[in-house]
């Protein structure tokens, strides 16, 4: 059966699948489009299980708030390059992703790669489908949900590649804002001092006082030494000790009290932190695949 360019337009535009991938799905089947999206579905997964293990640290960022404002979802989809995360099925993907996160009220990846999204099909296949279509390893990497019924739930996003979610009581949604604004620019590892790791103040007490005996001081006086820096490295990492970065005159403490709000939590994701990113020289790249 003769295949008409019609058919193979028709079949691009279904699947997004490139023209010649198309007609040979399509002489395959003799032409029947319906046979032909299932063939490329299933070699696609293939193709998809096979890309699954190259690194995936680009991506994007994405919050989705509830209509009342009192809960939101922040998701995080990873790609292997930049330049994927620029185009409309990869965003309008992550898009759907952070939905199904604040529809299904989960904070859990394995319950997310398994819900259900708007056409039926789960979150997980969706992925899958993504990676064939596209060419790319991808990956719904992590959830966070936030909610709070008695106060404000605001967000803030730098760019795509930063994402702040904060739940405060008290203040108002400005606040909230320039509070996840503050985050997203310091990192803060806690909010207070109370809720860092005691053994991370262990282990840094341990090199001030390394550091401090090497100054030959008396033992009263290193004692002091290490009492002041392990005092200015909690204002250091603690969002409640930092220097607002609006106002450095003040500390964050101090504007959260005038407004008699507290911080209940927050959540900052920025895309690929923690994943081993290989490195690759470009022109080699290049001329690899133009050798191939």
């Amino acid at each position: 059966m003769a295949i008409t360019a019609a058919q193979v337009k028709d079949l691009r535009e279904r699947t997004g699948a490139g023209m010649m991938e198309c007609k040979k799905a399509l002489v395959e089947t003799d032409g029947d489009i319906d046979l032909a999206i299932e063939n490329m579905r299933k070699s696609g997964a293939a193709k998809a299980d096979k890309k699954a293990g190259r690194i995936a640290a680009e991506g994007l960022l994405r919050v989705q708030t509830s209509d009342d404002g009192k809960k939101a979802a922040i998701v995080e989809v990873n790609s292997e390059t930049d330049f994927v995360t620029k185009g409309d099925d990869f965003q309008n993907f992550v898009a759907a992703v952070a939905k199904v996160a604040l529809d299904k009220q989960t904070a859990d990846i394995d319950t997310l790669l398994n819900a259900a999204m708007d056409d039926g099909v789960s979150v997980g296949e969706s992925c899958k489908n993504l990676i064939a279509k596209i060419g790319e390893n991808m990956n719904v990497r992590r959830v966070q949900l936030v909610e709070n019924s008695d106060g404000i739930v605001a967000n803030y996003l730098h760019g795509s590649r930063i994402g702040v979610v904060v739940s405060l009581n008290g203040g108002d949604e400005a606040l909230a804002r320039d509070v996840a604004m503050h985050i997203a620019a310091t990192n803060p590892q806690s909010i207070s001092a109370d809720d860092i790791d005691p053994v991370l103040i262990e282990k840094e007490k341990e090199i001030f006082t390394a550091q401090a005996k090497e100054s030959g001081k008396p033992d009263e006086i290193i004692e002091k030494m290490i009492t002041g820096r392990i005092a200015k490295f909690l204002k250091e990492v603690t969002l409640l000790g930092q220097p607002f970065v609006k106002d450095p005159d003040q500390t964050v403490e101090k504007l959260l009290k005038a407004s008699n709000a507290t911080v209940v939590s927050f959540t900052r994701f920025e895309v690929g932190e923690g994943i081993e990113k290989k490195q690759e020289n470009f022109a080699d790249e290049v001329m690899g695949q133009i050798k191939g």
